[in-house]
Order: C-alpha cells, then sequence, then structure tokens
C-alpha cells in the first residue's frame, strides 16, 4: 500500500505516513473541490521564459552594432545612422517585450491554478490566499516576496520533498538578481541617453554617442578597446626595417677610440640657425604631408 499524497510506501502498522502525515486510505483528492489541469500550462510557461532569455540577447548586446554604426555616422556626419541605430535597437527589444508580457502571463495563471489545486489535497496547508497567487505579482513591494512564498507553499504541498524550498529560494533569488539589476542598467542608460546631443554636429557630439555604446557594454567591450589601442600605436606611416619608432630615444654617438665624448651643449657651427633663403619653409596645406 503507497500514501495517496506523496507516495511513498505504507506498513499496516503505520498510523499515518510517516514522511507527510496522511491518514491511511485517505483519498489523494477531497471530492467535490474543483481542480485544474497545470501541466500543458506549466510547459507552455517554461518554453516562453526560454523563449524571452533567448530573445533579451540581440537588444542586451545590439551595442557592439551601435559602436560600428555610430562611428560610421562620425566618419561621416550622418545623423540617419544613429536614427537607424536606435530604430534598430528598439526593434530588436520589441520581440523580447513580447515574449516577456506572455510568460508573465502564463506564470501567473500557472500559480494560480496550483495554488487552487492544493485545496484539494488532504493535509495540505496553505499559507496565503489563490487571490495573492495573482495579486503577489503585481503589487508594489509584495512582488518581492509574495510571489516566493506561494510558490514554495504550492511546491511543499505538492511534492512533499525537503529541498523544495531551497531550490524555490535559488530561482526566486536568480529572478531578483535579473529584474533588479537590469532595472537599474536600463535607467541609467536612459539618463546618459537623455544627455547626448540630438543633433550632433561635430566630431566632438558623434563622440559622445561612440562613447554611450562603448560603455553600454561595459566588460564585455575589452576586446574592441584593446583592438582599438593596438591600432592608435601603429604608426601613420610606412615604417623601413630597422627605423626607430616615433617618440624613440636615439642612443648618443659613441666617441671615436683615443678621444673622450665631446658634450653637446648648443646648435653645431656648421648648421645655420636660420633657414636657408633657397629652401624656405612651406607650411602643410590640403594634401600635401604625408598623415596632415
Amino acid at each position: 500500500m503507497h500514501c495517496q499524497t506523496c507516495g511513498d510506501a505504507l506498513s499496516p502498522a503505520d498510523n499515518e505516513c510517516p514522511r507527510c502525515g496522511t491518514l491511511p486510505g485517505q483519498p489523494a483528492v477531497l471530492p467535490g473541490v474543483s481542480t485544474y489541469p497545470v501541466r500543458g500550462l506549466g510547459t507552455a510557461a517554461a518554453v516562453a521564459v526560454g523563449a524571452a532569455t533567448v530573445l533579451y540577447l540581440p537588444g542586451a548586446l545590439f551595442p557592439l552594432v551601435g559602436v560600428r554604426v555610430a562611428r560610421a555616422a562620425a566618419e561621416q556626419a550622418d545623423r540617419d545612422l544613429l536614427i537607424g541605430a536606435a530604430v534598430g535597437e528598439g526593434l530588436l527589444v520589441l520581440p523580447y517585450l513580447v515574449a516577456l508580457l506572455v510568460a508573465a502571463v502564463l506564470v501567473i495563471v500557472w500559480t494560480w491554478r496550483a495554488r487552487k489545486n492544493i485545496e484539494a489535497f488532504p493535509g495540505a496547508q496553505p499559507a496565503l490566499g489563490p487571490g495573492w497567487a495573482i495579486a503577489g505579482w503585481l503589487v508594489p513591494i509584495a512582488n518581492f516576496v509574495v510571489p516566493a512564498r506561494v510558490v514554495a507553499n504550492v511546491a511543499r504541498n505538492s511534492l512533499w520533498r525537503r529541498n523544495t524550498t531551497v531550490l524555490v529560494g535559488v530561482w526566486w533569488a536568480a529572478w531578483l538578481v535579473f529584474t533588479i539589476g537590469d532595472r537599474i542598467v536600463s535607467q541609467r542608460e536612459e539618463q546618459r541617453y537623455a544627455r547626448l546631443t540630438e543633433w550632433p554636429r561635430n566630431d566632438v557630439e558623434f563622440g559622445t554617442y561612440v562613447r554611450f555604446y562603448q560603455d553600454a557594454l561595459g566588460p564585455r567591450l575589452i576586446p574592441v578597446a584593446q583592438q582599438d589601442r593596438i591600432a592608435r600605436a601603429v604608426p601613420a606611416w610606412p615604417v623601413h626595417p630597422g627605423w626607430p619608432l616615433p617618440g624613440a630615444v636615439l642612443p648618443a654617438p659613441a666617441a671615436a677610440p683615443g678621444y673622450p665624448a665631446q658634450p653637446v651643449t648648443g646648435v653645431s657651427p656648421q648648421v645655420a640657425s636660420a633657414p636657408s633663403v633657397t629652401s624656405p619653409q612651406v607650411p602643410p596645406g590640403p594634401g600635401g604631408t604625408i598623415g596632415a
């Protein structure tokens, strides 16, 4: 004989289930109490949550594209590219918001049904009313605690396992970390975006958009930042093998054998301090000097 509540094997000498306290012969479900199907709805909710997670990634990684678009806009002085970047990001975020809304509705309905079902389970001790299965997600402040309590109570009275509360706690902690963290990051990005020039006109103002997208990625931009630094270290003109790099300190020439090295204290007498008449200094013009 097995317990109708938790499924454990019972001995004829047991007056109640050692695990859940159910009396022998007690029905699994109280007669006359309504129950609701939850398996299909739970599967749909899990799929919706997974879809929302996958659809969150393109929007989170969009700054990688935004940096390139902002740089192209700065090079071409094209404001339309920045508008296109903002529209593109919105189009990427929209499917995530739709999936998140669908997942939220399915999870709330599943929670309510699961909470109602335990009222039909003999021996169950619901901690909160079924209305909190819905209101707990919507009421400010309460939505930080109540949904976890409802789900933990449903799991405890449905599975009769000791680790159910721990698993619910891990799930809820992960959800709170994601929700609060994502909200803080979103608010900061909105404030930074509001400070940008709406219609940039010069390199400095276009550059603020480049920095905005770079800062939006944070640590994920480390490879990009390193590549930019390497590019800045490359000389702007071809260098012949053996030539010193720009800014390199040249060693002093060695003195001839038997002659002490003479310190350089001024301009050599062989070099005129004034420019030659036959070779005047020409100011650099457009296209006249490499790297100008």
